[in-house]
């Protein structure tokens, strides 16, 4: 189906059957999951948006909190009329996701939280304040090239430049004040509040449905230590780690992940 506005927010949906949201990281847009689409597509109606602030959706509140990015998932899938969905959430949308089990546990069937960070170390934490620092000086200019070298494996970049090249193309599209508005939400990260007003990295624990925490062996943004402690934190949820991967191992091997992901989601929405 072709992308459409539905208020705000710039939505696709494909395929029929339960309902999977998928959610996209900082300075990407829907088009991310381009390499996994037709895999889920048959087997459940997926919708993919644009963030607030990206791809061809408005722009963010200023300042822009997590709990705006969980209101902009929530009316959209009012507007779509789904009660209720699995949440599939890349980096900054696996916090999101996270974030929308614990304030609307009544509408999310499942989550699945794809290379995501969780309670960064003091050196992690020192480096995200640097690219944040970055980003509000000069908008994504000043870090795609250092995130392009941290998401894709060597051999990958060398082989597929026209995949890296498309994926610059999306992060300088974005709106340099947007980008530093939103950038700070990735930050912020486990140390956001949800709604009851504790902070996210308290809160997992309550989350009850299913839950995925899945990551690349090589990502140096969500670590696969990262991964088992987040895993851990939430009653039940299984983690994983694909080998040889970095953050976007999803788009590089696409098939690695939906191999996974696909049993999890039938598994979780079979009811």
């Amino acid at each position: 189906m072709s992308m459409r506005k539905v208020g705000n927010t710039a939505v696709s949906v494909d395929g029929t059957g339960p309902a999977v949201a998928l959610v996209h990281g900082m300075g990407l847009n829907q088009d991310m999951w381009q390499g996994m689409l037709p895999a889920l597509a048959a087997r459940f109606a997926v919708i993919r948006y644009d963030l607030l602030g990206h791809g061809e959706s408005t722009a963010p509140p200023t300042p822009c909190t997590l709990g705006d990015l969980v209101a902009q998932l929530e009316t959209l899938l009012a507007a779509l009329d789904i009660d209720h969905a699995a949440i599939v959430g890349f980096s900054l949308g696996g916090t999101l996701a996270q974030a929308f089990a614990v304030d609307h546990p009544e509408r999310t069937r499942a989550i699945a939280v794809l290379n995501s960070a969780y309670r960064r170390d003091v050196a992690q934490r020192d480096a995200m304040l640097e690219r944040l620092r970055l980003s509000e000086a000069a908008g994504p200019a000043a870090t795609v090239d250092a995130a392009l070298e941290r998401w894709f494996t060597s051999e990958f970049a060398q082989g597929r430049p026209d995949v890296l090249d498309q994926v610059r193309r999306w992060m300088l599209a974005n709106d340099p004040a947007d980008y530093a508005t939103l950038y700070r939400v990735l930050a912020e990260g486990y140390a956001a509040p949800v709604a009851d007003g504790r902070i996210l990295a308290d809160a997992i624990g309550d989350i009850a449905c299913p839950a995925l925490i899945l990551t690349g062996e090589e990502d140096r943004n969500s670590t696969p230590d990262m991964t088992h402690d987040m895993a851990a934190a939430i009653p039940g949820a299984t983690a994983a780690v694909v080998p040889g991967l970095r953050h976007m191992g999803l788009a590089e091997q696409p098939d690695r992940f939906t191999d996974i992901l696909i049993p999890f989601l039938d598994r979780a929405l079979a009811s």
